[in-house]
Order: structure tokens, then sequence, then C-alpha cells
């Protein structure tokens, strides 16, 4: 299996992937250790001090101004853990989970937290077990770090709460460690705080959207080839130089790609034939522009979420001087705004691939090609109720898109007066990214039957490969009317798992 190794400096989002969804083991380098050794001296020396210092030897939040007296603050650290574990609703996915833990677990091996070298290794030692803390939906605002979320993973390093093992039963955390030979941990100074503040859940859920719409947005570019295909459209659109005279590399990404979709094809450019047109529709003249510029708020998210990958995200910090200091770079502002950014780009590229589903269906604007698809209209309904599907999934990714990054609500008795609510913006873009692909599949599904029905032309080789991998996916092609629900989520899975862009790519090389 493929071992992670945390170091002091950053991961990368390949190691976040490797860790949250394919399960690689995970283990502290020397440097690591040798760091969080350095800085837990520097925090003892500064707990055996009179004078307080915030996290150390004080209450936290609204109550920091009280100091605590060395007797209590292993109490203090384990209260703060089991308070703020406070989630409610739904369980959140076991690789948001892992995504969150891991990244904790990066910050910690900084050498800024103060965390001692054991701690960091149970860390390691809970996820290399394959237990999952139960993290719930709702209880993190996105400022002072995702709260209660990250607080129901410090509670399972306790040995208390809840958490799913190996096997994926939910059990008692004590026992789920017991079985793994794994010790509860006994938090010191500043240890449950450093556990606690960060933004790994919001971080780690953009990182896994960053690498599903890579894969969305070139499958966007195949559906839209397909979709110009099946309505006659003109490739001449898509030429380089005009591309080049506006110079937005996701616009230029795009068009290459469906140029080379289309390469070959003899669907395209039929525009003076018995139902001339001077211009395609904006749904399909237009594709590159709208999937260019959702590739530039990729390329845009990627940056932060690199720069966030280099960071250490907790309050307070162990500086290298040996100070120990208060700050604000737990505000998921940053975060947030982009997760936000990509939920609007997403909706408006299942916006367009709607419309071009929309006028493949439409007898009057798909240029010859039967009523909604069916094999006998009037009989058969075909892909009538399809269209509707897909309308539904745009209309609530239009509502997902609303930020969520402007509301902010006040709390810790106005201690935290501005926050940032990046979880749930992180939440709904995955809302988002999962309803996009069921848009693309059914773009899909209506693309590859439109251009089959185009007899005496050839689709080009690209399509054609695409509607072979279709087809041999058990994926209906044009006919009677079926069961229609079993053939949708086929197309689904086979969006999901990247085999249409695979399939594309065995003619055309890899897309960009």
């Amino acid at each position: 299996m493929h071992t992670v190794v945390v170091g002091t400096s950053r991961v990368t989002a390949s190691d976040v992937l490797a860790v949250a969804r394919a399960g690689a083991r995970v283990e502290l380098s020397a440097e690591a250790v040798a760091a969080l050794a350095a800085a837990r001296g520097i925090v003892d020396a500064l707990a055996a001090k009179p004078d307080p210092v915030y996290g150390v030897s004080t209450g936290f939040g609204a109550l920091a101004t009280r100091h605590i007296s060395p007797e209590l603050r292993a109490q203090l650290q384990r209260n703060i853990v089991r308070s703020h574990a406070a989630g409610m609703g739904p369980r959140v996915e076991r690789e948001v989970v892992r995504a969150l833990m891991f990244l904790r677990l990066k910050t910690v091996c900084s050498g800024h937290t103060g965390v001692r070298p054991e701690v960091a290794q149970t860390m390691a030692d809970v996820l290399n077990a394959g237990i999952t803390p139960v993290v719930h939906e709702y209880g993190s605002l996105g400022c002072s770090g995702d709260l209660a979320p990250l607080s129901h993973c410090a509670l399972t390093l306790m040995g208390e709460g809840d958490a799913e093992g190996p096997d994926g039963v939910v059990r008692p955390a004590g026992e789920l460690l017991a079985e793994h030979g794994i010790a509860p941990v006994e938090l010191r100074e500043k240890e449950g705080l450093a556990l606690l503040n960060g933004t790994d859940g919001m971080l780690g859920m953009l990182i896994m959207a960053l690498a599903d719409l890579d894969t969305l947005y070139k499958s966007a570019d195949i559906t839209a080839a397909l979709s110009l295909e099946g309505l006659l459209g003109t490739d001449r659109v898509l030429a380089p130089e005009l591309h080049a005279i506006r110079p937005h590399p996701g616009q230029g990404a795009s068009a290459a790609n469906m140029l080379a979709v289309l390469k070959g094809s003899e669907l395209t450019g039929h525009h003076q034939d018995d139902a001339p047109r001077v211009q395609d529709a904006y749904s399909v003249r237009c594709a590159p522009q709208v999937a260019g510029a959702g590739r530039d708020t990729l390329a845009h998210a990627r940056l932060v979420a690199e720069r966030e990958l280099a960071s250490a995200v907790d309050n307070p910090v162990v500086l290298p001087d040996g100070r120990v200091e208060s700050n604000g770079n737990f505000h998921g502002a940053p975060v947030a705004y982009v997760l936000d950014f990509l939920a609007i780009a997403a909706a408006d590229l299942a916006s367009i691939a709607e419309r071009r589903t929309d006028r493949l269906l439409d007898k009057n604007r798909s240029h010859g090609l039967p009523p909604f698809l069916a094999d006998d209209p009037g009989v058969d309904s075909g892909l009538m109720i399809a269209q509707y599907t897909q309308a539904a999934l745009v209309s609530e990714m239009k509502r997902l898109a609303v930020p969520a990054s402007a509301d902010s609500i006040p709390s810790s008795a106005m201690q935290e007066d501005h926050v940032s609510m990046g979880w749930s913006a992180a939440r709904k873009l995955r809302t988002a990214v999962d309803s996009l692909t069921r848009v693309l599949a059914v773009e899909l599904y209506a693309a590859t039957r439109a251009v089959e029905l185009r007899e005496g032309l050839t689709p080009a080789p690209a399509s054609r490969a695409v509607i072979d991998a279709v087809r041999a996916a058990g994926i209906a092609g044009p006919g009677p009317d079926r069961f229609l629900a079993p053939d949708l989520a086929a197309a689904d899975a086979f969006v999901r798992a990247g085999h249409l862009v695979a399939a594309a790519e065995t003619v055309t090389g890899p897309l960009r």
C-alpha cells in the first residue's frame, strides 16, 4: 500500500487524495518528530511560568480572560474537545473525515502547534487502522477552524464518542482503539485547542472537488462536442486562431478538446442543408467560453488550495523564535470564497449542458431529429422526462450557487463576530459536483442517441469510441421506450468513474 510521509512542510493534493480516498498509510518523518518535540518544549516552558498565555494557561474564546491553574489544565483540554463535539445531522462521508484528520496532522507536524509527538503518532495510527470518527453535517461556521468536525475527531483520539471501524460498523471509539492496540491520548496544555483550530475540513473538500471537477470539465467538452455533432453544428468556431484573440487559457483548452474530439467527423458544418442557419445557438457556439471560464476558476481555486496546503493554521502558534502568538489565520475566507466560486461555475456548466440537451429533443430546433429522440413519437416519449430530471438538477444547482461566504452569524458572545461559513460552502459544493455529474450523464445519453440517429453520416473517430464504450457498458441506444432510470444511472456511473474521458482519449490522446 502507498505510504504518505508527513514532514514539517507542505503535503500535496495527491497526498490528501491518497489518504482520503485510497486509504494510503501515513508515517511521520524524523524531521516532523523533532519539530514536534522542539515546539512542545516551548509550550512546556511557558506553561511553567506564572504569566497567562492564551491556549496554554487560559480559557478559550470569550472565556480567554480566565487564568487556569496547572491542576485544571488537563481537564480544560478534555473539556474543550467534549464541549465542542456538538455536531448534529447526518454523518459526513468517510473520505471527508479522513481528509480533515490528515490535514490536521499535517499542521500539527509543522512544529507550530506545540502538540507532543505521541499525539501526532496516535493521529497517524487511527488513520492507518481505518478508524473513522463520526462527524456530523452541521456544527462548523468556518472560523476558529472547523471546530465541531475536528472536535469529533479529537474525541476519538481520547477514546470517547463513536467511530466507524474498517468494517463499516459504528461502535464506541474506545473499543475500536483497544482492538487495534492504540492507547487513548491524555491531552495536555494547548493540545485540545491545537486539534480543533483549522480549516482542514473545508480544505479537504476543496481538494477533492478540484480532482472531480478536473475530470468533469473534460467530460463536458466531450458531451458538448457530441451534442454539436448531433445538431449538425459547425466546428469552425473552435479554430485556434479565434480563441487566440481572446486568450483566456481555459477557453483555449476547452476549444482544443472539442476540436480534438470532432476531428474527422462527417456531421459538422451542415448549416446550409435543408434547414439553413447562419450560426449555432449560444449553448453550442459558446461552449468553450463557458467551460473555459470554469476551467480558469479551477486554476485559481487550485492556487488557493496549494497556499493553504503550505500553511500552518492554528491559534495560538509557536514561532521559531520561541514566541507563542495569537493570530487570525484560522479564518476560512480564502477557502470559502473559492468553494463558492466553484459552485457558481459548476451551476453554469450544468445550465449550458441542459440547454444543449433540450435542443437535441426539440424537433423545431434539432435540425431533423425525431421529437424527444423517440422511436415512434406519440407512442414513445423518448427522453422527454430525462430532460425534466436534468432540469431539476440544474435548478437545485442554481440555488446552491448562492454564496455561503457572504453570510456571517456572530458567535461566542460576539468574540467571534465575523465567520466564513466555509464548511457550508464546501458541503454545498459537494452536492453541486454530484449533480453536475448527473447532468452531464443525461447530455451524454441524449447526444450519443442523436449521433446514432444521423444515419448515413459518420461521426468522428473519438465520438465513435465514446459511443462504443457507452454501449459496451450496457447503456442502450435508440429504440422503443424502456425503463430509463437504470440507463441514466449507468451513464452517471460511466461519467463518474472517468470512463467517458478515457474512451475519448483512446483516439485523441490526453485531453487538456
